[in-house]
């Protein structure tokens, strides 16, 4: 089989490469896969339209042209499009979509999944990779951590291993914050444990991509 990857930035790519190999196997044994990072998530474009402005390299604002091409496209066996849900209600985005997938004809074989509030979620759900990582992270900010809440998640993973914590790392600025998050895939990534992660939406995305490819 194989997979189209459409991730919202470089540093979810990064966290890929590891991931996909121990989920679904080596690539090539017997499954490929293409993964595309995007500069942020953005926004779906009114109407669902997909005359999307190339320009424009956010993924929503790029997905319906993305899927209906997919779904024409031969060779292409399945699209997983992977997300950060923020502070979206899941349900309802996920229902927006999948009504975006039910528009295309034909429509692709796509999954959809969303790391709960960010991706920094997943390293959050493995503290024994995380530390193995980062051996003098502050374990008094990690468990204050709930798995999968809404609380500022890069910014609380932040504070328990970057010097000066989230604020040092916002005050300066941009590229900052994307470089950081790419050091945290590349160092933590390879470490985690897939099968005995935390992170309920980890798991949702580990599973989902097994059956997939079943």
């Amino acid at each position: 089989m194989h997979i189209e990857v459409l991730v919202e930035d470089n540093s979810g790519a990064k966290l890929l490469e590891s991931l996909l190999p121990q989920v679904i196997g080596e690539k090539g044994a017997p499954h490929t896969w293409r993964l595309h990072p995007y500069k942020g998530i953005g926004r779906l474009p009114a109407g669902l339209s997909v005359k999307a402005d190339p320009a424009k390299r956010a993924l929503l604002a790029q997905l319906p042209r993305l899927l209906a091409g997919y779904g024409k496209t031969p060779g292409i066996d399945a699209v997983v499009v992977l997300l950060d849900s923020d502070r979206r209600d899941c349900k309802a985005f996920l229902k927006e979509l999948r009504s975006l997938l039910s528009r295309c004809k034909p429509a692709p074989n796509a999954l959809f999944r969303l790391a709960i509030e960010e991706m920094e979620a997943w390293y959050l759900g493995d503290q024994q990779a995380l530390l193995s990582a980062f051996p003098r992270a502050k374990k008094d900010v990690l468990r204050r951590y709930r798995q999968d809440s809404v609380c500022g998640t890069w910014e609380l993973l932040a504070d328990a291993v970057q010097p000066g914590g989230s604020a040092a790392i916002q005050k300066a600025g941009w590229p900052l914050p994307g470089q950081i998050k790419y050091g945290w895939a590349a160092q933590i990534g390879p470490l985690l444990n897939i099968e005995h992660n935390r992170s309920p939406s980890f798991c949702r995305f580990r599973d989902g991509l097994r059956r997939l490819v079943a």
